[in-house]
């Protein structure tokens, strides 16, 4: 097991004045080339660490069992690490085969729990209860808030399938996307193979999109319908005709319809909740563009990544140097409706995107979008600059134009960092993600919570938030209000969270020091309850919930 410790940081920012704070590091040691995937603000506020890692050592720990068992793996693992609001370890788990395993996403389920896939090089042994389908396939786990499994399946073909992203759906089901090598009834050298799961794992379907050429999935994000919104790195023409296939109930298959304008395109598709393909966009320029990331807006959708592109194709903002940050903001149907380019001199790597919301309006209950964060790292490309190989944010308004930006480094500079993942938390924090090498082939994960003045105005505040709600077994209370130096989290300050029936009579009660706080529900009967709120400085909020 790894050693986790604390450690403080210092920052560089291209402002003079930074409104920064650290709140806290931490970085878990490795001897090994570990991979870091993602960091997933779980539902009560707290975050799982998720890549993968080998063990030190000739044994592993069973995951999947509550007692020490030692195994024989020498190859990746699926390593998570849940850390609570003050960064400290809450649990470590593996789960593993007997080959590789290298975890590739993770999404925070509604009911608490977590879903995390990746590919999987391993038949059936250790911690894998299902046989190899051949070659690589996609491993989905799904697991409780402490780390249990509940379920597990293995997806895939004879082919080799690696995985790319997890969402769960507004019916509690999942869509799990990955991509597929010549496949017999894809189109190009790689495809996009995406399966639809019910809450159980059941697959419901599954269908296979690309193009005459080489289609690689980058991400996938969840639409209020109940759908998905696939951001796919396009190599590939029009398939044409030459090459029909028959759909069955269960498997199909889509061509792309759209010509690429360069040598790599974004490419973006939205399927509907049952799997079946919306529309399909196009946007490149003549040289190579390479999509990253997604995320859902008040208007629609913004699509951002990497270009080399000069002013071409339906491209129409140019590069200064290297490759460049593009932005693509687009309405619910995929037009446009704005795109931006941002540059720190060098190869500029996009990682992250965290969209900033409002208070909804009167007229439209989708919160309005406030601002977009942007989170990444520059690699030098040609000449060695200052701030190459550390962590950026930029952040903009939510007509992309840019409001500042700034650099995040450690306590002594490594040769090589690299950021994985950003996330904006509710209180205006910000946690970043990535890895931190002494030397090649040693990469440390390294994770930063920070504070920030600029972004903390910008947050809308509730006194009191409460979810799920309506709530069905648990939910979760956040209190947001602060009032001189009162303020949950700090280990002093604390609050008394009550719930009365709409008699006035009093059912729960108990104390907090936490900012979210979990509550039990299932002894209540259906109808509505309001809950209390008061902190040791005698302020309350109160807010109703609805017992389904």
């Amino acid at each position: 097991m790894k050693k986790l410790y604390m450690s403080a940081i210092l920052l560089c920012t291209a402002a003079v004045f930074s409104a920064q704070e650290v709140v806290w590091q931490k970085d878990i040691k490795s001897s090994t080339q570990d991979f870091l995937s993602q960091v997933t603000t779980t539902i009560d506020q707290q975050y799982l660490i998720t890549g993968s890692s080998i063990q030190a050592g000739s044994g592993k720990l069973n995951a999947g069992s509550s007692t020490a068992k030692t195994q024989q793996n020498n190859g990746y693992d699926f390593h998570l690490v849940k850390l609570n609001q003050q960064g400290e370890e809450v649990w470590e788990k593996y789960f593993s085969g007997q080959n590789h395993d290298f975890l590739s996403a993770t999404v925070a389920t509604q009911e608490g729990g977590f879903a995390v896939v990746g590919t999987s090089y391993s038949s059936k042994g250790l911690d894998k209860k299902d046989d190899s389908k051949g070659g690589s396939d996609i491993w989905l786990i799904r697991i409780n808030e402490f780390g249990d499994e509940l379920w597990q399946k293995t997806l895939g073909t004879a082919q080799d399938e690696e995985a790319k992203a997890v969402i769960q759906t507004t019916d509690f089901g999942f869509f799990v996307a990955g991509n597929i090598q010549n496949a017999p009834k894809g189109f190009g050298s790689k495809d996009v193979i995406v399966s639809k799961l019910d809450k159980n794992g059941k697959e419901l379907s599954q269908i296979i999109l690309g193009g005459k050429g080489l289609d690689e999935v980058e991400k996938m994000i969840p639409t209020v319908d109940g759908g998905a919104l696939l951001g796919i790195y396009s190599r590939s023409g029009i398939f044409g005709n030459e090459k029909l296939k028959e759909n069955n109930e269960k498997s199909s298959i889509y061509s792309k319809k759209s010509e690429n304008f360069g040598e790599g395109d974004f490419w973006m598709i939205k399927l509907n909740k049952e799997g079946k393909v919306e529309w399909e966009k196009n946007f490149g320029g003549k040289g190579d563009d390479h999509l990253r990331t997604l995320a859902m807006t008040s208007t629609g959708y913004v699509v951002g990544g990497e270009s080399r592109s000069e002013r071409s194709g339906n491209k129409t903002v140019g590069i200064e140097e290297g490759t460049d940050v593009w932005l693509i903001s687009l309405n619910d149907r995929g037009e446009e409706l704005w795109q931006k380019s941002y540059s720190f001199k060098n190869r500029d790597v996009l990682m992250g995107l965290n969209v900033i919301s409002g208070k909804p309006s009167t007229d439209n209950q989708q919160p309005s979008t406030k601002g977009i964060l942007l989170g990444g790292y520059t690699q030098a490309e040609g000449r060695i600059e200052a701030d190459d190989e550390t962590f950026w944010m930029l952040y903009l308004d939510q007509n992309g134009n840019e409001q500042w930006r700034k650099h995040v480094k450690g306590e002594s500079r490594q040769r090589e960092e690299r950021l994985s993942d950003i996330r904006l938390n509710r209180d205006g924090s910000i946690i970043l993600a990535g890895t931190s090498a002494e030397e090649l082939g040693k990469e440390n994960w390294k994770i930063v919570k920070l504070g920030d003045k600029q972004l903390d105005q910008l947050i809308e505040k509730q006194d009191i938030r409460i979810y799920p709600n309506p709530v069905s077994d648990y939910c979760y209370v956040e209190i947001g209000m602060e009032t001189g130096s009162w303020k949950l989290g700090d280990g002093k300050s604390e609050a008394e969270i009550t719930i009365y029936d709409m008699g006035g009579r009093q059912l729960q009660s108990l104390k907090t020091k936490n900012k979210v706080t979990k509550i039990n529900t299932q002894n209540l009967i259906q109808g509505a309850y309001l809950v209390t709120v008061k902190t040791n400085e005698n302020k309350t909020a109160n807010a109703k919930i609805i017992k389904k």
